[in-house]
């Protein structure tokens, strides 16, 4: 668990086909196609936190990482998300006023692994 990590946003978008017909009454419509899934977050810039450098690692080496993006704590029953390896795109770090140091992480799936979802 990353516990360094502020403002989580989990974006998951398929793209779209059109598959209207002449029998679909004059409605168009629209099937998914391919999906995609990024991770959005922020971090406080922690040399030596074991996240952050892994983080870092990653996308220096433009290397993929292993995520889970879940609902709570991985042993809490109901807790969900996706799993995979993901490419960090962004790594920005921003230095406001009043504020610790941030890094504004995106992460990409690259890897689909599997939807986590922890039952009794």
């Amino acid at each position: 668990e990353l516990g360094n990590v502020t403002d989580v946003t989990l974006n998951m978008e398929a793209g779209e086909a059109d598959v209207t017909t002449r029998a679909n009454s004059g409605w168009r419509a629209t099937a998914p196609t391919l999906r995609e899934c990024t991770l959005e977050f922020e971090m406080l810039w922690k040399p030596g936190d074991a996240g952050f450098e892994a983080i870092k690692t990653a996308y220096l080496s433009s290397d993929e990482i292993a995520f889970a993006a879940l609902t709570e704590a991985h042993a809490t029953v109901g807790s969900e998300g996706p799993v995979g390896n993901f490419s960090i795109t962004n790594f920005s770090r921003s230095e406001a006023l009043e504020e610790g140091i941030k890094v504004s992480v995106t992460a990409k799936l690259s890897a689909f692994g599997s939807w986590y979802k922890k039952s009794a």
